[in-house]
């Protein structure tokens, strides 16, 4: 009879095991939300291959289940495996009951030293999810160790340790006492600043640093000091370091800052293509430090079938060089596109401030001399425009941001009375927006308004006028081609201009999305004819930014021009 037993087992044993090679599914039952989310990440390590329906694996399930149970407050749940299918083809069903959770009957963190009164450490104390009467969570516990010890390091309470760090769970009671002390010891603070290897005096580097000895140590501190030696353009490498050979009794952590010059010439070229002005180059020479002063020299010339522009700049750096400083600028501009054939010439001088809120103000001064032809219209513009304007960008999230804005303002006006040939004041406002909804929905909307107020419109030169249409503007019409004609069908740009646009964009893969969109505005003179354009695009969220492919059609367009193409590269805000 034993014998018999014996042989039934193993062969009930071989049968079993016969289905090792079989395919399993596995559904879990019983759990959802983070419970069950957790469940499938813990065993997720699993390979498919090891799925069967042996007691072998249904063990290493179970093992698995109450580790992720138990991470999450619940160490006694109650496992349960039933099998369905044929021979060939098995689903393994675990079933779980939870049971009841663990709660922190015990929450002893304190925090002693200089950080008792740090606000971000009770903050993170606060918002730990380790409160009397919780469920416990194992990885809130790991997590707010992780946090103290991260504070304490960009803080500079570099002293810092647990003198008690300790979880004890009572399964039986389900009770877990929380025992976690830490100890920040003092805070460290910055000490003096040495600065070696520039080649621009040291008082304009130093209005760079944004700490003064006896100031809180913030790591932010330091990398916003990195970051804005390497915006002057002055240096090739930048370096900050603290000297932690020279920290006394005072915990003041001295700084070294080594740099090394920028080459003095640096010579840019590029080329590019858009349906605006078709293919385009553009070469850069700079000059990125020109003397001890930091001053610096800027000169570019670009090139396209309707446009050939070249500018000159010369930037001085005030006490704060990075958020003040001027620039007199010179450009030469000769555009011949559809009904425009102009050569412009400006001179600007302009003060700049930037401010911490992101705010970026101009007051300029700019003197125009312009030779036009602007349909049957031959002339001269000679205007000296005093302005000002203001600008602010935010973007998050790479060279095609899922978050951004941008507002640019810009009011300049001229008179008689400054030797200028006509009085007039040009108003202009533009602005972007980006939002998203979770990873794959985009929103775009753009607005573009202006107005000019003066006595006689046709006495100012093409680069005054407004025009719309193109690229950037309402897309199913030609660049620059949205505007008032005159009696023989020439256009004459517009006295007033609005422009907006709509745009959804959806991913359809990786970094590849598909775009629908409608634009509407118009340029005029007294009444505006608006314009309407819409379309399909497609987006490319390239290395070096938003490449975008659109197909619109202009419904308000002359007949037999209504679809246009139009490709473009660069950002959108």
């Amino acid at each position: 009879m034993t014998k018999k037993l014996s042989l039934f087992f193993t062969f009930c044993l071989f049968a079993i095991s016969s289905n090792v090679s079989a395919e399993t599914e596995l559904d879990i039952e019983g759990l959802e939300g983070p419970l069950l989310s957790n469940v499938e990440a813990y065993i997720s390590g699993i390979p498919e291959e090891d799925y069967s329906v042996s007691l072998r694996f249904q063990a290493r399930l179970e093992e698995s289940t109450t580790d992720a149970l138990k991470a999450l407050g619940y160490y006694q749940p109650v496992i349960t495996f039933t099998i369905e299918g044929e021979k060939s083809d098995h689903t393994l069903i675990m079933t779980v009951e939870e049971g009841q959770p663990v709660v922190i009957y015990v929450s002893d963190i304190i925090i002693t030293g200089e950080a008792k009164n740090d606000i971000d450490f009770t903050n993170a104390v606060d918002n730990s999810g380790l409160n009397l009467g919780q469920v416990l969570n194992h990885g809130r516990y790991e997590s707010l160790k992780s946090t103290l010890q991260n504070l304490a390091l960009r803080k500079g309470y570099f002293d810092g340790e647990f003198s008690v760090n300790r979880l004890e769970v009572a399964p039986g009671r389900h009770q877990a006492m929380v025992r976690l002390h830490y100890d920040s010891g003092k805070r460290y603070s910055f000490g003096e600043t040495t600065i070696d290897g520039s080649q621009v005096e040291e008082k304009r580097v130093r209005s760079i640093i944004p700490f003064e000895p006896g100031d809180p140590y913030l790591a932010s501190l330091v990398g916003d000091l990195n970051q804005s030696l390497s915006n002057t353009e002055w240096f090739s490498s930048v370096y900050v370091e603290p000297d932690l050979d020279a920290v006394g009794e005072t915990h003041q952590l001295p700084m070294k800052v080594h740099v090394s010059p920028q080459v003095r010439n640096q010579l840019e070229t590029s080329i590019g293509y858009s349906t605006d002005v078709g293919a385009r180059g553009k070469i850069r020479w700079k000059k990125p430090w020109l003397n001890k002063y930091g001053h610096s020299l800027d000169t570019a010339l670009s090139i396209s079938k309707p446009e050939q522009e070249a500018t000159i700049s010369y930037k001085i750096p005030l006490e704060q060089v990075l958020k003040d400083y001027y620039i007199v600028k010179y450009g030469l501009k000769n555009v011949d596109n559809r009904d425009t054939d102009s050569l412009e010439s400006n001179l600007a001088f302009e003060r700049h401030w930037v401010y911490d809120s992101g705010w970026h103000r101009t007051i300029y001064t700019r003197f125009l001399y312009e030779e036009f032809t602007q349909g049957i219209q031959d002339g001269t513009a000679w205007l000296v425009l005093p302005g000002i304007s203001f600008s602010k960008s935010r973007t998050r999230g790479g060279t095609m941001p899922m978050w951004g804005d941008k507002k640019a303002f810009t009011i300049e006006g001229t008179d008689e009375a400054l030797t200028s040939d006509v009085r007039m004041l040009r108003l202009q406002a533009q602005g972007a927006i980006v939002r998203s909804i979770g990873e794959n929905h985009r929103g775009v909307a753009r607005a573009d308004i202006g107005a000019i107020y003066t006595d006689d419109f046709y006495k100012l030169p093409p680069s005054i006028r407004f025009f719309a249409g193109g690229d950037n503007s309402i897309r199913g019409y030609g660049y620059e081609e949205v505007s008032p004609k005159d009696s023989s069908g020439y256009l004459t740009g517009g006295q007033f201009m609005a422009t907006t646009s709509l745009e959804y964009q959806y991913r359809v893969v990786g970094n590849w999305w598909l775009a629908t969109f409608i634009d509407y505005g118009d340029a005029w003179i007294t009444t505006p004819d608006w314009k309407t354009g819409a379309g399909l695009g497609i987006r490319w969220a390239s290395p070096v930014g938003p490449v975008r492919l659109d197909f619109a059609w202009g419904f308000d367009a002359e007949p037999g021009d209504e679809f246009k193409i139009h490709f473009t590269l660069g950002p959108e805000v």
